[in-house]
């Protein structure tokens, strides 16, 4: 079993944490936004993770997964508007933003969580690099990876609950980019093999 450092994919994420931590440490803000975009399987959560991990700013950030906002199979651009109206906006005035978490198997939503707009945030998901949510993040950030790669890990990681879905969530991705160029609306682009 190879080691992290011969893990090319985890190798990249820790070098682009590095990064970004970077990037949240040059704001000198106490309650940075941070928002992480990319297609299935690219290693948004991985990154978010590792950014949480290493958070350069005192207090803990908060950590918002659009696959806990998302509503459905069908539901990338009204899952970026939830949290551009449940999170982001609130935020950005200084208001408490609440998000309801989406239950994927009764298809309903669930319990309500609160975002402290006096904290750090960073929001993690393919759909929430947009026109509209740009202006509200302090550093932007678009994972790059090929498809078959990304096709590949996300499979691996979600199997069959997935595999039905792919192509109409890629579409969707799809879509999102053509509409959107979320590539140019980044303040830094990560390579993931």
């Amino acid at each position: 079993m190879p080691s992290r450092s011969d893990d090319p994919v985890a190798t990249a994420l820790e070098r682009a944490a590095t990064l970004i931590e970077q990037d949240v440490r040059a704001l000198a803000a106490a309650n940075p936004v941070v928002l992480i975009d990319g297609g299935s399987g690219a290693g948004k959560s991985s990154l978010a993770a590792r950014l949480v991990r290493r958070w350069p700013v005192l207090g803990h950030v908060q950590l918002v997964a659009l696959d806990s906002i998302y509503p459905g199979w069908d539901g990338l651009d009204d899952g970026a508007e939830r949290a551009l109206e449940w999170i982001l906006r609130p935020h950005g005035r200084g208001y408490l933003g609440t998000w309801r978490r989406w239950d994927w198997e009764s298809e309903a939503e669930a319990e309500s969580h609160a975002v402290d707009p006096a904290l750090g945030v960073i929001i993690e998901g393919s759909g929430i690099l947009r026109p509209s949510t740009a202006g509200l993040a302090d550093v932007r950030v678009w994972v790059e990876s090929a498809e078959a790669s990304r096709k590949t890990r996300a499979l691996n990681r979600d199997g069959d609950t997935y595999r039905p879905h792919w192509d109409r969530w890629a579409a969707q991705e799809r879509r999102h980019l053509e509409r959107d160029d979320p590539r140019a609306l980044a303040t830094r682009i990560i390579d993931v093999p």
